[in-house]
This record gives structure tokens, C-alpha cells and sequence, in this order.
């Protein structure tokens, strides 16, 4: 599967435009969502091929919102890379469990998110 659109869903402005950045200036298309209800109405009103994931945010936090999300019929093959903060390896286990295909700590890297991306798009083929 190509990864062409991607869903980037964070509260933070900053944070937001950093991987709208990385992801527009290597040929990704970039929607924002400022938190989880946003992002369930965007994943309603059109497909995406990757979903980047912020925990810690006002509402439901992202480990739910990924949850609800893979239990959704509609979205459970769309892949969540989870970047947070949260670099405690029972926060890496915690996303995992919750669906996340993957888990990046902030700061993000360009280099290692589009590794994760390519690892992604190589195993959906």
C-alpha cells in the first residue's frame, strides 16, 4: 500500500507544523486534527493511509482515540504511528496494545519517521 495521505493528530501548533514539514517536503499530503474529535470527523469525511498520533491531549488522549479507531471497521487497516513524549517503555507496550503499529518519541526525527513510514508501506504489500 502506497502511504500517500497522512492524518497528523496533536494539539500542539508547533508539533503540528514540524511533521506537516517533514511529511509535505518529502511528497505526503497533510491534514491536521487538534485532538480526537477532530480527528474521527476528518477520518469520517475522508481516507487517509497513515494516521500520526499525540498522546497527551485535551479530551480523550491518543491511546484511547487509537483504540477507537482500530475497533472502527471502517478505520481498523489504517495504521497509527503513535509520537508522543511518553518515552517510558511502558508507554511504547501500552500503544502497542492499543492498536499503534508503531511509536516514535518527540523530538521526532525526519530520518526516523520516514524509515517507520517505509517500513509501513513495505509491510502492507
Amino acid at each position: 500500500m502506497a502511504i500517500k495521505k497522512v492524518l497528523v493528530v496533536d494539539d500542539s501548533p508547533t508539533e503540528a507544523l514540524h511533521l506537516s514539514e517533514i511529511l509535505g517536503k518529502n511528497g505526503f499530503k497533510v491534514t491536521v486534527a487538534a485532538d480526537s474529535e477532530q480527528a474521527m470527523a476528518k477520518l469520517e469525511a475522508e481516507p487517509f493511509d497513515l494516521i500520526l498520533m499525540d498522546v497527551v491531549m485535551p479530551g480523550q488522549n491518543g491511546y484511547q482515540t487509537t483504540r477507537a479507531i482500530k475497533k472502527d471497521d471502517r478505520f481498523k487497516d489504517v495504521p497509527v504511528i503513535i509520537c508522543t513524549t511518553k518515552g517510558l517503555e511502558t508507554d511504547r507496550v501500552w500503544g502497542m496494545r492499543q492498536g499503534a503499529s508503531d511509536y516514535i518519541v518527540k523530538p521526532v526525527e525526519p530520518d526516523v519517521l520516514l524509515s517507520k513510514i517505509s517500513s509501513l508501506a513495505m509491510e502492507e504489500q
